[in-house]
């Protein structure tokens, strides 16, 4: 071969072996500076779990008190810790040696840094995996409501309860409280037995204390459905004062028994064959609202109802949380029908559903996506992403709303919830969920307040024995620290 053939053949050779190392560089560059987070998030990734006390996480805030950071424990390790972490532990939830969970979870990246968001360093860094410094969350919630309302939920002898405060014309999280509860600081020790020892009595316990009974939990709603209930009667045309069917008994085609109302409304309101709508809000009718179901407006009329409040769907309240879906029953079976409308049966509902129920008559019928971060900031402070609102729908007219809202003031004016007149709740509903063979009841309240101003929607679920007006209390008292 002649010189110049050598030559070009070396030409070719250097081409093609700069190219590959191009190439090579390229796909390095791709691999470690775009897809590293997906890699790190990769489930098949064992490495992820390696060295997770390296990481000085950014905190997590609530009304600028810090409810989760991270403390330097050694030269490049970091303990998470928690502040009163039974309280708010619902909100942060925690972060150990093998997983995370609520904020610390849905907002993983932006706490350890990792969001392409917080980058500020150059592709050269990028390049290198020179750490951002993990940004903070600032919550919705309000500390002092959040306090009062998991003190209250501890204090009510109940075996399980939860607390929900909403601001229902943003959406907004303000209490998001859970009994029994559990600190994360027991789960976010280095020692992987020790912290395996504490989930796994956890687990055990048979009242799920890792589950958020606000969000994560169904329970059958009681009467406070029959804020449903009333709602499609209302769409359905019909108005406070439109006289409906009552009476001591009712019995819907197919049941085995008739639905009655409770003893103690014998020789009340209820026992009349007709009366107001109101009325028959205010006295909790069974008969009413067993009738509403399963006749008129009936099934159909009450499922599309619920599912205008949010029913039937895992309602998301942050990237990647969401709430367990509420139900009534879509059925054929007007016995069926019936028993749900009155929130018993296979109607189950979160107690975050129900305190959308009553953020949407708040605001004037409209459902707004409930959320939980305010902003995200970087470490420097600057705003990553501010708390975007969400119109979830138009559940009701804001005539028709404004029908429901004389409704639950009616509740405490002259109805079951008469004992609160003089507290800071404005309206509301009771109900009683009688749960068979246990000595035990779902006792709920959903209303609003402070008075008639209606600033904030409540909810609020107490398994123990006695009745619905017994959670009463418990949300004017989550008002009271919402304040005025």
């Amino acid at each position: 071969m002649s010189s110049g053939g050598t030559n070009r053949a070396l030409r070719w050779t250097w081409m093609i072996t700069l190219a590959m190392v191009l190439a090579l560089l390229v796909n390095i560059t791709y691999v470690q500076g775009f897809q590293a987070q997906s890699l790190r998030d990769d489930p098949l990734n064992a490495r992820q779990f390696a060295d997770r006390d390296s990481i000085a996480r950014g905190p997590i805030v609530a009304g600028g008190e810090r409810i989760a950071w991270s403390d330097a424990v050694a030269k490049n390790r970091y303990q998470r810790r928690y502040k009163d972490s039974v309280t708010f532990s619902p909100i942060t939830g925690y972060f150990s040696r093998f997983s995370q969970t609520q904020l610390e979870d849905s907002e993983n990246h932006i706490l350890d840094g990792t969001d392409p968001r917080l980058k500020t360093t150059s592709l050269v860094d990028r390049i290198l995996g020179r750490k951002v410094p993990g940004g903070t969350v600032e919550t919705t919630v309000k500390p002092a409501a959040q306090r009062a309302a998991y003190e209250a939920l501890a204090a009510s002898g109940a075996r399980r309860a939860a607390a929900v405060a909403l601001d229902p014309r943003t959406g907004a999280i303000l209490t998001l409280a859970s009994y029994p509860s559990y600190d994360a600081n027991q789960v976010a020790v280095p020692n992987a037995e020790q912290a395996g020892a504490v989930f796994d009595r956890l687990n055990k316990n048979p009242l799920k204390p890792l589950l958020s009974k606000a969000t994560g939990e169904l329970f059958p709603p009681g009467s406070t459905f029959k804020t449903v209930v009333a709602s499609a009667d209302l769409a359905a045309g019909a108005t406070r004062d439109t006289g409906v069917r009552a009476g001591r008994s009712y019995q819907p085609r197919g049941a085995g028994q008739p639905i009655n109302n409770d003893a103690g409304d014998i020789g009340g309101a209820c026992d009349n064959a007709s009366i107001p709508l109101i009325t028959a809000y205010a006295q909790s009718c069974n008969t009413t609202f067993a009738f509403m179901g399963a006749e008129q407006p009936g099934n159909g009329g009450v499922a599309d109802q619920a599912a205008k409040f949010g029913f039937y769907k895992r309602i998301e309240y942050d990237k990647g949380l969401s709430g367990a879906a509420s139900s009534f029953p879509k059925t054929d079976q007007p016995s069926l029908s019936a028993l749900g409308s009155i929130g018993q049966g296979s109607t189950v509902a979160t107690p975050l559903q129900m305190a959308m129920v009553a953020a949407a008559v708040v605001n004037d019928g409209k459902v707004m996506r409930p959320h939980l971060v305010n902003r995200l900031r970087g470490a420097d402070g600057s705003v990553v992403q501010g708390a975007t609102r969400q119109s979830l729908g138009q559940a009701l007219s804001g005539d028709q709303a404004g029908e429901m809202r004389d409704m639950m003031r009616e509740v405490v004016r002259s109805g079951t919830g008469k004992t609160l007149q003089g507290t800071s709740v404005g309206g509301g509903k009771t109900g009683t969920a009688d749960i068979q063979g246990v000595s035990y009841n779902d006792r709920w309240f959903i209303g609003f307040g402070p008075g008639t101003s209606a600033r904030y929607a409540v909810a609020v679920m107490t398994e123990a024995p006695g009745y619905g007006i017994e959670s009463g209390p418990i949300a004017a008292k989550i008002i009271d620290a919402l304040g005025g």
